[in-house]
């Protein structure tokens, strides 16, 4: 056989590239890699999700990105591989969304959560969790939902369901101010509560909902992102993301973003923070919360989601993928 003088060369070449952007970026995500995914990030890829730009959380389920719109009254179901509508479903006003591997639940603006079957989006079940419901997260056997549960007082709760039957578990109080995320460290569930110019975040052990701290953060924090050691808030009133080390709490940095940043994923990597008020996503190294870069949409961005090998940023009737 004869020998080809063409391997070394490739091999050459990819070597001097992967080491040419590893320089500009950072580290490269090895399933970026595999993906021949040699640019920052993906601006030219879009799929329309809805009629009205009500869209508010995004959720990914293992194969497919579920998509709440409060104003189109529906669910989208998008099949992550190329973006096909997979199905619509209605839900009166639903906004945010999360998958416990098998069902989809939804809350909804009226004080309820819906449980869909992720394989058909069946309606399977609808629990009352209080007004005003805001972030929603799963541990691995329970759901966790945070509403209002005050009559003529904002009390607001985190209420704990077990994702299997919706049988109630607990509800735990955080305080007087709405609740905007949630995120789950693997131990521990993270709250967030907006309107506060001086920002806090809460943590409640998820084995009982026992309250473990509070602490300091930015103001209007929002969204919360985990990246497998370190929890990160979005701080909307601030342009400012903050990185708290999950075990203690303790503040490791505060990092400049866009303008009204409102939503954060990890990648595996990189922190990625939607800014609704400048149009653009942030791409922050994890490791130091350097700036990698900042990348422009035409919609406004609100909601992410990182499917294992894209980044899916909702804003106004689309969705994009990065």
């Amino acid at each position: 056989m004869k020998k080809s003088h063409l391997l070394p060369v490739a091999v050459g070449c990819f070597l001097s590239l992967t080491l040419s952007l590893s320089a500009q970026q950072g580290p490269i995500n090895p399933k970026a890699v595999a993906l021949l995914r040699w640019y920052p990030a993906n601006r030219a890829t879009s799929f329309n999700v809805g009629s009205g730009a009500g869209e508010q959380g995004i959720a990914f389920d293992g194969a497919n990105l579920w998509i709440a719109n409060e104003f189109s009254n529906a669910v989208t179901k998008l099949r992550a591989s190329d973006g096909a509508v997979l199905g619509t479903f209605t839900i009166a006003a639903p906004w945010d969304v999360a998958s416990d591997g098998a069902n989809v639940w939804v809350t909804n603006v009226q004080g309820t959560v819906t449980k869909l079957r992720a394989s058909d989006g069946a309606l399977l079940s609808t629990y009352a969790i209080g007004s005003n419901p805001g972030g929603i997260a799963f541990d691995g056997a329970n759901i966790w939902v945070g509403g209002d549960l005050g009559n003529l007082f904002p009390f607001y709760n985190v209420t704990k369901l077990r994702a299997s039957d919706g049988a109630f578990l607990g509800s735990f109080y955080v305080g007087a101010y709405p609740i905007v995320g949630l995120a789950f460290d693997g131990a521990n569930i993270w709250v967030t509560q907006c309107c506060q110019s001086s920002g806090f975040i809460t943590k409640l052990r998820a084995s009982d909902g026992v309250q473990l701290g509070y602490f300091p953060v930015g103001g209007g924090n929002s969204a919360i992102a985990f990246d497998g050691s370190n929890i990160w808030v979005t701080n909307a009133w601030d342009n400012t993301v903050t990185k708290l080390r999950a075990s203690d709490g303790a503040k490791l940095g505060t990092f400049p973003v866009g303008t009204f940043p409102e939503a954060a994923a990890f990648d595996g990597l990189n922190i990625w923070v939607t800014n609704a008020g400048s149009q653009t996503v942030t791409k922050l190294r994890a490791s130091n919360g350097a700036t990698v870069g900042t990348f422009h949409l035409a919609d406004y961005p609100r909601a992410i989601a990182f499917d294992g090998a894209n980044l899916w940023v909702l804003g106004g009737t689309t969705v994009s993928k990065m």
